[in-house]
C-alpha cells in the first residue's frame, strides 16, 4: 500500500494536498480533498477564497458526529469525549481519533511534530493507519483547522477502515485492504473461501465447480502472513486465494484436465502462468472442473460430473472453463484462471456475470497448459471486476522462453494494466457495433440481443461513440473450423511424454484403449486419433488463410472507421438448460482466429434472469485499451450481481 501528496503552486503559496490512500501497485494517484492554504513560512490559514469556495471551518459539533455517523454505519460502537473549542485542529482530531479507534502509538517525522509533543504518537497512529497523512513527507500541519470538505472525506475514510470485511463480492484490493488493517489474515481468508466450497460445492446447492483442494493451503497463508509481517505484502496478490481450471500443471495437486486417465498425474512443474502467480504471492487454492479435455462449452467430465450454473442450478455453467466460472461467480476464491481456444474463457464468464479476458496469443505462456490447439489456446483471468482482472493479468503477462509465442510480446506489454483503469475510458471512444453478431431469429437469441441493444445505448450515455459496422467477409471466416480437431492428438501426446516416465498414459491412443475418459467424447476422441499427419494442404491453407483473412478483415472495418474496439454478444444465446443442448453462435471465433485479444464483461440478465456478457474485441497487444473501455462500462452500469443461492 502507497500513500501519496501532491504540490501545487498557487498565487505565491502552496496548495498541498495530501492524505488519501492510493492502494494500488502501479496506479495512479488519486487527488485528495484534503488541502489547506498555506504560506511560504509554513503557517496555515483559512482564507477567504477557501471558505467563498465551500471550505468552511467544521465545528467540533460536526466533527463528533461524522465520526458517530460513521461508526452507526458500521455497526460498532462508538465513544468520544467532547472536543473543547468551536473548530477541530488537526492534532485535536488525531488524538480523539486515536483514543476512540485504541490505535498504537506510533513514531513520526515530521518537522512540524515535536517528538516530545503530547499529540505526537496520535498523529503517527493516525499516518500509519492512513487516515490522515501530512500535506507534505515533512509536513502535518498540526494546527490546521478541519474544514467541512475535511471532514466528510475524513468520514469516509474512518467508515471503510472501520466497518467489518465482508468477503462475498471483496475484490483483490478489498482483501488486501483488511489484511493490511489487520482485520484479516490470509489464513483466515483462505478457511472463509474453504467453509464456502464446503457450504455451497460439496453440500447445499452442490455447485460441483471445484475438483482438487489444495492440502496445504492454509500453511502457505500463514507463512505468507508472516512474510507480510516481516516485510510488507509483495503486491496486490499477497496471500489472496486464486483457483485454476485443472488442465494448468501444479505440482503439488494433480492436473487431470477433468479425466479420469489423469486423475492421478502431479506433474514435475508448475505451468508458467502458475509459478508467477505464486511468485507474486498468491495461493493457488484449488483446481476447478471443466468440460473434458477442454472439448465443449458444458463443463461436463468423467472426474467432475456436471457443473452447474449457480443463477439457475438446471442451467449450464458455460465452458470449457465452467467450473472456475461457476466458483468465481459464487465466491469460492477472490479470482481464477481459465483457458480458450475457442471461447472457454469468454462463455463461461458471460454466462457467469463476470469479467473474462482472452489475451492476445503470445501475452502469456501456454507452457504447461495441457493443449487442444497452441495455434489458438491462450491461458487468461476471469474475475468479478475488471480491476481484478488486470491484476491478474499483471501478474501472468511476459516472455517465457519456452513458449516462442511470447517473443511478440517483449516491448508490448505496459507497466500495469491497473494504469487503464479509468472511469472516463469510454468518453470520446469510437466503438464498432457488428450488428450481424448480433442475431434475434429465436427466441433466446432475442433475449440476448434486448440486453446487448441496451448495452449499446449505454456505451453512448457514457460517452462513446457507437458506429454500426458489418465485419468484412464475416459468412466465409464463420466457414472455418477450429483447428482442435486437427492439433489436439499431436499436441497432446507431447504433453503426456513431457510428464516423462511417471505419465500414466503416453498417448491418445493409449487413453482411448483404457476406456478410462467421459464416454460421451468417444467419437470425438477415436476421429482426432484417427488424424496421421498435420504434413497436408488442408491444414497449411486454414492456419495461413484464416489467420489472415480475420486479421485484415478486422483490421481493416476498425481502421476505415477509427474504431478503438468492436463490440458484440460474448454468445448469441444465454446459458441453456441443462440435458438440452448448449450453443453460442460463432462470434468467439473473431479472437482466436485472428489472435487479438478480447474480454468480456456484464451487460445484464435477461427476462429470465441469467447473465449475458458483452464482448470488447481490439487490436493486437491493445489489451490496455480493451481494459480501460470495459472498465468504464463496468463502473457506469455495475450489472454484475452476486448469485442469490450461494448467499
Amino acid at each position: 500500500m502507497t500513500y501519496h501528496g501532491s504540490v501545487l503552486k498557487k498565487s505565491g503559496a502552496l496548495l498541498l494536498a495530501g492524505a488519501v490512500v492510493a492502494t494500488t501497485w502501479g496506479g495512479s494517484t488519486v487527488p485528495s480533498a484534503f488541502a489547506a492554504t498555506v504560506t511560504p513560512t509554513g503557517k496555515s490559514s483559512v482564507t477567504t477564497a477557501a471558505v467563498t469556495a465551500g471550505k468552511a471551518p467544521a465545528t467540533a459539533a460536526a466533527f463528533v458526529q461524522a465520526m458517530e455517523e460513521a461508526a452507526t454505519l458500521a455497526g460498532v460502537p462508538f465513544a468520544m469525549d467532547k472536543l473543547s473549542g468551536t473548530t477541530v485542529q488537526r492534532k485535536d482530531a488525531a488524538v480523539a481519533l486515536q483514543q476512540w479507534l485504541e490505535l498504537d502509538s506510533t513514531t513520526e517525522s515530521f518537522k512540524d511534530v515535536p517528538d516530545e509533543a503530547t499529540f505526537a504518537g496520535a498523529v503517527g497512529a493516525l499516518n500509519t493507519a492512513g487516515l490522515m497523512k501530512g500535506y507534505t513527507e515533512s509536513l502535518f500541519l498540526p494546527n490546521a483547522v478541519l474544514t467541512e470538505n475535511d471532514l466528510a472525506v475524513l468520514k469516509d475514510r474512518i467508515y471503510n477502515y472501520i466497518k467489518p470485511f465482508v468477503l462475498e463480492e471483496a475484490t483483490i484490493m478489498d482483501l488486501q485492504a483488511a489484511m493490511t488493517k489487520g482485520k484479516l489474515t490470509s489464513k483466515e481468508l483462505v478457511q472463509k473461501y474453504l467453509d464456502r466450497i464446503e457450504k455451497y460445492d460439496d453440500q447445499g446447492v452442490s455447485i460441483n465447480a471445484v475438483l482438487t483442494l489444495n492440502p496445504d493451503a492454509l500453511q502457505i497463508a500463514e507463512q505468507l502472513d508472516e512474510e507480510r509481517a516481516a516485510q510488507g505484502a509483495r503486491g496486490p496478490l499477497h496471500g489472496v486465494p486464486i483457483l485454476v481450471k485443472d488442465n494448468f500443471d501444479t505440482n503439488d495437486m494433480p492436473t487431470t484436465a477433468g479425466c479420469i486417465c489423469l486423475k492421478d498425474s502431479i506433474p514435475a512443474h508448475d505451468a508458467e502462468q502458475v509459478k508467477k502467480l505464486k511468485a507474486a504471492g498468491a495461493i493457488i487454492l484449488g483446481k476447478t472442473n471443466l468440460h473434458e479435455f477442454a472439448f465443449g462449452i458444458t463443463t461436463s467430465s468423467s472426474l467432475g460430473g456436471q457443473t452447474l450454473n449457480p443463477y439457475a442450478l438446471d442451467h449450464y455453467p458455460g465452458g470449457s472453463s465452467g467450473g472456475t466460472g461457476a466458483a468465481i461467480a459464487s465466491n469460492f476464491a477472490a479470482a481464477g484462471m481459465g483457458t480458450d481456444t475457442g471461447g472457454s474463457i469468454r462463455i463461461p464468464s458471460s454466462f457467469n456475470s463476470l469479467v473474462g479476458i482472452r489475451p492476445t496469443i503470445g501475452l502469456s505462456s501456454r507452457e504447461g497448459i495441457i493443449p487442444l490447439a497452441l495455434t489458438q489456446d491462450v491461458g487468461g483471468p476471469m474475475a468479478r471486476t475488471v480491476s481484478d482482472a488486470a491484476i491478474m493479468l499483471d501478474a501472468t503477462a511476459g516472455y517465457d522462453k519456452k513458449d516462442v509465442a511470447t517473443a511478440y510480446a517483449v516491448g508490448k506489454i505496459p507497466s500495469s494494466y491497473t494504469d487503464f483503469l479509468d472511469v472516463n475510458g469510454l468518453k470520446g471512444a469510437r466503438i464498432g457495433v457488428a450488428k450481424e453478431l448480433i442475431p434475434s431469429t429465436k427466441a433466446e437469441e432475442k433475449a440476448v440481443a434486448d440486453v446487448i441493444n441496451t448495452a449499446v445505448e449505454e456505451l453512448k450515455t457514457l460517452g462513446a461513440t457507437a458506429v454500426p459496422i458489418s465485419i468484412p467477409n464475416w459468412t466465409e471466416i464463420n466457414k472455418y473450423p477450429s483447428l482442435s480437431g486437427y492439433e489436439f492428438k499431436f499436441q497432446l501426446n507431447d504433453y503426456l511424454d513431457s510428464l516423462g516416465a511417471n505419465a500414466p498414459y503416453h498417448s491418445l491412443s493409449e487413453i482411448i484403449a483404457s476406456g478410462e475418459f467421459d464416454k460421451s467424447q468417444e467419437q470425438s476422441l477415436k476421429t482426432r486419433d484417427a488424424r496421421e499427419t498435420l504434413e497436408t494442404t488442408e491444414y497449411k491453407d486454414i492456419v495461413l488463410k484464416r489467420t489472415q483473412i480475420t486479421r485484415e478483415s478486422l483490421l481493416k472495418v476498425m481502421a476505415d472507421n477509427n474504431l478503438d474496439a468492436i463490440i458484440y454478444p460474448t454468445s448469441t444465446q444465454a446459458a441453456g438448460v441443462i440435458g438440452e443442448g448448449q450453443t453460442s453462435g460463432g462470434n468467439n471465433r473473431l479472437s482466436p482466429f485472428s489472435g487479438f485479444p478480447s474480454i468480456t464483461v456484464p451487460a445484464g440478465f435477461t427476462t429470465d434472469g441469467l447473465p449475458v456478457g458483452i464482448e470488447f474485441l481490439g487490436r493486437a497487444f491493445d489489451e490496455g485499451t480493451l481494459i480501460k473501455l470495459a472498465y468504464s462500462y463496468e463502473q457506469g452500469t455495475h450489472h454484475r450481481q452476486a448469485p442469490k443461492l450461494t448467499p
